[in-house]
């Protein structure tokens, strides 16, 4: 029975690490499967189609309305009295039976002038339409924006675990050596026992560096819809070779090409058409009407091809008092997106201003920590060879092995930055779907 338990245990084993997916993928892959499968994305592309047909819905109503109905009813020995001449002398003989009758109508109606109210709602369904374009762009320009910077995030995560298993070895490795120094009396205890810390520093390092990947990659994995059990495996490789040479607009095209702008731009001509929509209320609607009416009671009358047309003309007299009122409100909501329009104006100069100085500064940052990285490097090799001949102390040593692990850990992520804070410097210029070769519909 023990045997068979500890079998057990041993398949479940194998089974869940089998069960783990690793996976490499490009940050392009990345982005393309976020647009595909993000829920955000696909509400954004139904909004866009809902108000494609909105529009279609209102172009309809320049066609006109074509009715048809028919009744038959069935009447219950109804009293016929027939009457003839202006004596209103009642007919001689017998009343007819008259038991159904058939009524059968046809109508047409089609308005010929509302007030300009039909091109109004369309030319407004026409830009809330366009609006609703710019917003699904949007949405996808920050789904890849947000692929991009969870790429980021996990590449310095993997990074930092990487690294630090390499400090936790060498770290392992000087205490086994401290350790039987020690024990011949060629250090002190102390010694020892700074030696274990470290490790143990690093350690506890290590445990969350390797939760922030865990902890990520869920967040990337989630994005993209892939199987929660996927392990994504992410390097300096994946990135887009020619990034950097896609130059980045300056700030007067940049206001052109955001489509979040673009799509109040759109909401403000759309309110400006509701406004004259609004105004219409002031004028007359003249309409033309045609029909055909075929009736027959029975033993009665049959009437045939009755056809009638002509023009209608309706007038509510009320709008001359609470049209006014409609009005205002039109125009108010236009104002309030105006002030929309200029406030996002003013964010988006702020955030092309913040892009491009942190893109400037990582570059700079990246500089500085690639040479800190080998002067750290160089110092710890120095430091060594002082400490292997008497020269200096653990405490040298151990900081100096902390200064380059840290200094290898802020060059990876400096790296990482040059291009994060360059895609994110496209996204505030409107550009960053653009660096990608595939389709954005």
């Amino acid at each position: 029975m023990k045997h068979l338990f500890y079998f057990t245990l041993l398949l479940v084993g194998i089974s869940s690490s089998q069960a783990q997916q690793k996976i490499s993928m490009s940050i392009h892959d990345a982005v393309q499967l976020a647009l595909e499968k993000s829920s955000q994305v696909g509400l954004a592309k139904a909004k866009k189609a809902t108000k494609g047909l909105e529009l279609a819905a209102v172009k309809n109503n320049q066609y006109p309305d074509l009715k048809l109905s028919g009744q038959y009813l069935r009447l219950t020995n109804a009293d016929i009295n027939q009457k003839r001449n202006s004596s209103q002398t009642t007919t001689s003989g017998s009343a007819p039976q008259v038991n159904q009758l058939l009524l059968g109508q046809l109508n047409m109606t089609l308005p010929l002038f509302s007030g300009f109210k039909l091109k109004n709602s369309i030319e407004a369904a026409s830009q809330l339409y366009q609006a609703e374009i710019e917003s699904e762009a949007f949405t996808s320009e920050a789904i890849a924006l947000q692929v991009i910077e969870h790429y980021a995030a996990l590449y310095k995560a993997q990074k930092s675990v990487e690294l630090l298993k390499e400090s936790k070895k060498s770290n392992e490795q000087r205490v086994l050596d401290f350790t039987g120094m020690e024990q011949n009396g060629l250090i002190a205890r102390n010694d020892l026992l700074k030696a274990q810390l470290q490790v143990s520093k690093v350690d506890l390092a290590l445990v969350e560096a390797e939760k922030n990947v865990n902890l990520i990659n869920y967040y990337l994995v989630n994005l993209l819809k892939l199987e929660a059990n996927t392990q994504l495996l992410v390097s300096p490789e994946n990135i887009d070779p020619k990034l950097f040479s896609y130059t980045v607009l300056p700030e007067s095209a940049a206001l052109t090409t955001r489509k979040d702008l673009q799509s109040v731009q759109y909401l403000e001509k759309a309110q400006a058409a509701q406004i004259k929509l609004t105004k219409g209320n002031y004028y007359p609607s003249v309409g033309f009407t045609a029909g055909y009416i075929g009736l027959n009671l029975e033993n009665v009358v049959t009437v045939q091809n009755a056809i009638n047309f002509g023009l209608g003309l309706s007038y509510n007299f009320s709008s001359l008092f609470k049209n006014g009122t409609d009005i205002a409100v039109a125009k108010s909501k236009a104002k309030e997106i105006q002030k929309q329009k200029e406030s996002l104006t003013d964010a988006i100069k702020n955030e092309l201003m913040k892009a491009k100085e942190e893109y400037e500064l990582a570059v700079k940052q990246d500089k500085v920590y690639t040479e800190a990285e080998t002067q750290a490097g160089e110092n710890f090799r120095i430091v060594k060879d002082k400490y292997d001949n008497g020269l200096s102390n653990t405490n040298d040593l151990l900081e100096a092995d902390v200064d380059q692990l840290t200094s290898k850990i802020n060059e990876a992520y400096a790296k990482a930055n040059v291009a994060l804070k360059y895609y994110e410097w496209l996204h505030a210029s409107g550009q960053l779907l653009d660096t990608f070769s595939f389709s954005k519909n």
